[in-house]
């Protein structure tokens, strides 16, 4: 991979990543859907205390998810620094091309990627 390949992936990566963070903290933050507020005004408050219950699991689960999302983009910059962004970290051999414009945070083949997961179903 050459310099401006690497350059491009780098914005890439720190892009994704500064859109993860804003999303963490809009999920963080607390905005308030005025759909509940609306339900309590007109007399629903079980329904609204319930949707706000499965809202925060959501909400819960979408942070959980970008967590780890920005942890994995964290890494290929890490390797990306290192000298090693593009090679896959259990075999070793070269993420083509491809698969890294299509998944910039990529840290494995796809062979090596599918046997993680059919390992983690497994499980």
């Amino acid at each position: 991979m050459n310099k401006t390949q690497t350059q491009e992936f780098k914005k890439k990566l720190e892009e994704q990543r500064q859109v993860l963070r804003d999303q963490l903290s809009r999920l963080r933050g607390g905005d308030k859907d005025s759909s509940a507020t609306s339900a309590d005004t007109f007399g629903q408050n079980e329904v609204a205390s319930s949707l706000g219950a499965t809202d925060r699991e959501m909400d819960f689960a979408l942070d959980e998810h970008e967590t780890a999302a920005v942890r994995t983009i964290d890494l290929a910059l890490k390797r990306l620094e290192a000298g090693v962004y593009g090679d896959c970290m259990d075999c070793g051999d070269e993420i083509p091309l491809a698969r890294l414009e299509a998944s910039p945070q990529a840290l494995r083949c796809i062979s090596c990627q599918e046997k993680l997961e059919h390992n983690r179903a497994a499980a």
